[in-house]
């Protein structure tokens, strides 16, 4: 059995040490783990699907039947591999069947999941790399998703297959998911699975510097030491039900907010297969709370935006106890926005995609600290290294990518470089002050600005090009693109993005804007200077906001590098009158609330965001 010691401080975190790390996490694997939770809650709701906004009768099961089910997947994959280890790639939206293939293929081998929305040649060199012998996917048609067709296309390209399974019925040359998952007995495994803490359960893609393929390896120690260690941050229980729409190729929707719950007994809800991408869905969101008795509500800032403005009852926060968010940086004043109108406190988390999606979070049960994302995880350290950056070591982080060359300026000797710079105060939370590296966060999906470049200089008009990330107060970041002409080329920005979007791998990462410029701000060394152009385009969106809220008469901005962070300065525009004008200070606040970015007023201090 698992313990059930909440984590508030750093002295809860010592005294789990003395514990060691056998009573702390006595099982090997995930399905072990399960197991366990089967026999102690066996009849509470363990996963709970709603098909539509106004589902009266959602698919739900207990965590008996869950792991019945699981079970009955694991089977099904390790028939049809034989002796092979099943490899098994999940290309699906977050429908209640992606679970159940996640667990299964980490019972039986190992589990791919895979952002379907990327491209053909992107999904094929995925595939590729990961050596999957089976799929699992939509069937071609489905309402929730085409992807399905797009695997029929690129079945030839995967000489590893063995088999595609599809939700949702079968097509020709697959094999229906339900009907197999139903010809075969959940009682028990009719398999041993591979022993060791230590065996990889999973292969997650993340950014890189190129487009080519880069899997992170997950063993199975990683994701219950990352997924428990969340729990307990949470002051999770069997009584909790918390509403998860992410994606589950996302570490988040499957770790950090989904086998967390699980282990605890808890109940897992989940959105209308489009989740907050959905308007009726958001539209909806207060009262499904209260209608599903949701007790802690994840998600990510730009979501927490549109839950503001979303109707909501006088009743319908009253059992949320806590408000989850991570993946991109939280303002200090939209959390503070939060907690005010709905009474739900916030609590921020960092995690990584190497490291099963877990760094650090704020304990639930313990203020929020504006500015930190919390305390570390047990029996792990963050420290920070001479070049000011975190690195992290400890049980949930990963072996490396499948690709060991790749693991140079991520992995190091047991430690995770996160590329974050930042810092650890007296209290041990962990603060990020910065980021290191560029990729750009849009929602809380990273976009590694290389394939937005490469795409690019293949046109034969640009000499240079630079992608950075634009504020948004939706999507926290937008990607947009500089370019510089060839001596003598004439470049038009609509006929670059109609040459560069079908080569860039995924449409999230297609630049809103492509502007030419005559130069790119360099360094000494003749490095592009991103943060340069990333003061650009924030002063230049925060101007269009301005403009938008009639104060471009009476405010300009100026975008200030200090110590490392973007601030934005509001300053008087030319004559207009200085401080003290009525109701300006709210206004500006009111025009700042979703954007995760540091600015002040003329006449006020600093406003800091996290």
């Amino acid at each position: 059995m698992l313990p059930l010691t909440p984590i508030a401080t750093v002295d809860d975190l010592r005294a789990i040490e003395r514990l060691g790390p056998q009573r702390w996490m006595p099982f090997d694997q995930v399905i072990d783990a399960l197991t366990d939770v089967a026999r102690r809650h066996a009849d509470r709701p363990a996963l709970t699907a709603l098909a539509t906004v106004d589902d009266a009768a959602p698919r739900r099961w207990t965590h008996r039947e869950l792991l019945v089910d699981i079970r009955r997947a694991a089977n099904t994959f390790q028939a049809l591999t034989g002796p092979t280890e099943p490899r098994v790639a999940l290309l699906l939206p977050p429908l209640p069947e992606a679970w159940l293939a996640l667990w299964g293929a980490e019972t039986a081998g190992l589990a791919c999941p895979i952002n379907h929305a990327l491209g053909d040649e992107h999904l094929a060199a995925l595939l590729g790399a990961a050596g999957v012998n089976l799929v699992v996917t939509l069937v071609p048609g489905h309402p929730a998703g085409d992807i399905g067709t797009r695997v029929q296309r690129l079945r030839g390209q995967l000489p590893a297959l063995r088999a595609v399974l599809t939700v949702g019925g079968a097509a020709e040359g697959t094999l229906d998911f339900g009907e197999a998952l139903a010809g075969q007995d959940g009682a028990a495994l009719r398999f041993t699975p591979a022993a060791g803490a230590g065996r990889i359960a999973a292969l997650f893609h993340t950014g890189g510097t190129t487009g080519t393929p880069k899997l992170a390896q997950h063993t199975h120690a990683n994701q219950l030491h990352a997924a428990w260690g969340a729990a307990r941050l949470y002051d999770a229980s069997a009584h909790d039900v918390i509403l998860n729409g992410f994606p589950l190729f996302h570490v988040a929707g499957a770790f950090v907010y989904g086998l967390s719950m699980l282990l605890s007994g808890a109940e897992v809800l989940l959105p209308p297969p489009a989740g907050w991408r959905d308007a009726a869905f958001v539209a909806r969101a207060w009262a499904l709370v209260r209608e599903q008795r949701v007790t802690l509500l994840a998600m990510v800032p730009t979501v927490m935006t549109a839950l503001l403005a979303a109707p909501r009852g006088a009743a319908d926060a009253a059992g949320v106890r806590v408000a989850l968010t991570g993946g991109s940086p939280l303002p200090t004043k939209l959390a503070q926005r939060f907690e005010s109108e709905t009474g739900v406190p916030v609590r921020n988390i960092l995690g990584m995609t190497e490291c099963a999606g877990v760094i650090a979070i704020e304990p639930a049960r313990a203020p929020r600290t504006p500015g930190a994302c919390g305390l570390p995880l047990p029996f792990s350290t963050v420290v920070v290294d001479g070049q000011g950056v975190l690195r992290v070591r400890g049980p949930h982080v990963g072996p490396g990518y499948t690709d060991a060359a790749r693991n140079a300026g991520s992995f190091d000797d047991g430690w995770l470089i996160t590329g974050d710079i930042g810092l650890v105060d007296a209290q041990g939370r962990v603060h990020v002050t910065g980021r290191a590296k560029d990729v750009i966060i849009r929602g809380a999906h990273n976009i590694d600005p290389g394939v937005i470049e490469e795409a690019l200089l293949q046109h034969p008009g640009v000499a240079m090009a630079a992608a950075v990330g634009e504020p948004d107060e939706y999507a926290g970041e937008l990607p947009v693109a500089f370019v510089v002409a060839r001596p003598g080329a004439t470049l038009d920005a609509d006929e670059l993005l109609a040459f560069a979007a079908p080569r860039i791998p995924e449409r999230a990462a297609v630049p809103r804007r492509i502007d030419v410029l005559p130069a790119l701000p360099l360094t000494a060394i003749g490095k592009v200077y991103k943060p340069a152009l990333r003061q650009q385009v924030a002063a230049r969106v925060l101007r269009e906001r301005l403009q938008r809220a009639g104060l471009h008469s009476r405010l300009a901005v100026q975008a200030d590098d200090r110590g490392g962070r973007l601030l934005l300065r509001f300053v008087p525009a030319g004559a207009a009158p200085a401080a003290g004008a009525p109701g300006l200070h709210e206004q500006v606040r009111t025009l700042m609330a979703g954007f995760a970015l540091d600015w002040e007023l003329f006449d006020d201090g600093p406003k800091a965001s996290a």
